[in-house]
């Protein structure tokens, strides 16, 4: 059977062929898809899903549903792991019995995380195989075939898609029954129990299988060197398909190395690999990981032979390899111009800054909090979210940003090098159960005066509007106790907690300006659900604008643009929230019911 799917549906699909029972993560694009797509497959509810609070508590949950003989899957982003590695480092050492996979998809670009890094490394640094799939079709095989290779090897698997695998689609050949097995449930054993003297004996244990794995992967068909000539090149993952079509489009005669299990390194194909040519260019994406093996085997085998890749500039070190800059690198290095007439340039996209939806409720928080700090000293710390768009103009209310859950902690480095500072820190509902919680009991147990700035809107926005602790549903549909946020915030002793609708910009205003002068932290939880989930009443329209565009000045909802000099509200943007008619000074935005 043969079907189209998203790389992330394929992945989802190998998983659930492999007989997965239990899969958990944290969304992240671009990740998202892959748990999204197993509940999709998962008719019965023979396999247990959910969206966990943050990554290294799923990680932790694939790990426990390991011990027990269950194959197991978690997903999440490349910048999600850093928050997962504690776990991974240590389940490297214990070992896992059923099959276990961690889907880390990483993002080169970046096209929507803050970091460009690479999950390769994760693998070197915890003794962990690592599986790059090149299409959905191999993304596929990879999964099913993880679970195999972890059950063999008695350790987790890392599969490392990327953006252009996660989110391209291809044909895959799909079939066959579902594995079947009944878990042996959790057996007690010393094995379980992270102490320093196993830790020593397991690191040599590992240090050999490593020498083991590699020998394996020298026959995987995911590693394999194809075509004949004086000029090598190497990729791997996405850049590997680039390659192979330039190669077969331009007829080049070149010897190609293809690495998909790419740690621990497959040295003796590599070695094959060198035997065969006598110049190497390393394509691949975000590091040198395949380019620094090459030249291990090298170095250990006494090998010469001129590399060009990212260690000697050759090509660049950061951003996406696509076909055409992919195309020119190839030039450079086989020293010929080739006819790209059959291939149609790509469009120039107007640029596009990134915004807050028209009608989306942290607008009116942001602008709030702005109004009732103006004139003063203030600093406002973001976090990772659909509000860290509060950074663009005209409200400029995103001082920083560095990761998830960081924007309350940040705050108090601030407050403590800066005390006549306000210091304020935004975060969403969701991002406040993934990693704020710790920041603001951190706040009270220090006794540090910030200002926290909780934005819930019901859902987990910016990834595709996933549940969270705080909706009260969970990922397999069934409803469970709703996390409120203000008890929380009670419970963890902070004195001064209210909540708030900031569509009502006065009462907002005033209760902003009580909490900055509040000795001790304070919370201020703005609520407004997104407006995806909910469906506009009312419509503005403007009439008789004067021209003095303040609304645009203030706000800068794209709802709203200027024609002939003055503002018009776009009927099919516009959501009715209403905050343009408190900024507007002149009465002219007047309220359309919608019949």
């Amino acid at each position: 059977m043969k079907e189209i799917l998203l790389g992330n549906m394929a992945i989802a699909l190998g998983a659930v062929h492999a007989g997965v029972k239990v899969v958990s993560g944290y969304p992240g694009t671009p990740s998202t898809e892959v748990l999204e797509s197993v509940v999709q497959y998962n008719r019965d509810g023979r396999i247990q899903v959910e969206w966990s609070t943050n990554e290294k508590a799923a990680l932790e949950i694939a790990a426990g549903a390991s011990y027990c003989g269950a194959r197991s899957m978690v997903t999440m982003k490349q910048v999600g792991l850093n928050v997962a590695s504690d776990p991974l480092m240590s389940l490297g050492v214990i070992g896992t019995k059923g099959g276990m996979v961690v889907v880390v998809a990483d993002d080169p670009g970046p096209i929507s995380s803050q970091t460009e890094q690479d999950t390769r490394h994760f693998g070197k640094f915890a003794n962990i195989p690592v599986l790059d799939p090149s299409s959905p079709e191999e993304a596929y095989e990879m999964a099913k075939y993880a679970f195999e290779l972890s059950e063999k090897l008695k350790l987790p698997v890392i599969l490392r898609p990327t953006t252009k695998v996660c989110h391209s689609s291809g044909t895959v050949e799909t079939g066959g029954s579902i594995y079947e097995y009944e878990p042996e449930g959790f057996v007690k054993d010393p094995r379980w129990v992270i102490f320093p003297p196993l830790s020593y004996r397991r690191h040599l244990e590992i240090e050999k299988q490593q020498n083991e794995i590699s020998e394996l992967f020298d026959s995987l068909p995911f590693n394999r060197i194809e075509g004949e000539g004086e000029y090598g090149i190497a990729a791997g993952g996405v850049t590997y398909a680039i390659v192979k079509d330039i190669v077969e489009a331009f007829g080049l005669k070149v010897t190609l190395l293809k690495s998909g299990a790419v740690f621990p390194p497959p040295n003796g194909l590599y070695e094959e690999f060198l035997n065969r040519v006598q110049r190497v260019l390393v394509l691949e994406e975000l590091d040198p990981v395949i380019e620094e093996q090459l030249y291990q085997v090298m170095a250990i085998r006494n090998l010469q032979r001129p590399i060009s890749g990212k260690m000697n500039g050759f090509v660049t070190p950061a951003g996406e390899l696509k076909f055409d800059n992919t195309l020119k690198i190839i030039e450079k290095f086989l020293g010929v111009e080739m006819s790209d007439t059959a291939v149609t340039p790509p469009m120039e996209l107007p640029m596009r800054a990134p915004v807050l939806c028209a009608g989306c409720p942290h607008r009116a928080s942001f602008y709030a909090v702005k109004k009732a700090m103006h004139g003063k000293k203030a600093v406002f710390c973001g976090d990772i979210g659909c509000y860290t768009l509060g950074n663009g103009k005209p409200l400029e209310m995103t001082d920083t940003c560095l990761c998830m859950g960081a924007g309350i902690t940040i705050a108090q480095g601030i407050k403590k090098a800066e005390p006549d500072t306000y210091a304020f820190a935004f975060i969403g509902d969701s991002t406040f159960f993934a990693s704020g919680m710790t920041g603001l009991a951190n706040a009270v147990y220090n006794q540090t005066d910030i200002n926290v700035i909780i934005l819930d809107n019901s859902t987990t926005a910016m990834t595709g509007h996933q549940p969270h602790p705080g909706t009260g549903r969970t990922m397999m549909g069934t409803m469970t106790q709703k996390i409120d946020i203000y008890s929380v915030a009670k419970a963890l002793n902070v004195g001064f907690v209210e909540r708030l609708n900031p569509f009502d910009q006065e009462k907002s205003i005033e209760t902003v300006k009580k909490a900055a002068e509040y000795e001790g932290v304070s919370v201020l939880i703005f609520e407004a659900p997104c407006i995806t989930l909910i469906r506009p009443q009312t419509t503005f329209r403007i009439q008789n604008c004067t021209g003095c565009r303040k609304c645009l000045r203030e706000i800068g909802c794209p709802a709203m643009s200027v024609r002939d000099n003055r503002v018009e509200i776009n009927d099919a943007l516009c959501y009715g929230c209403g905050l343009c008619v408190k900024v507007c000074p002149t009465g002219c935005i007047q309220q359309e019911v919608q019949s």
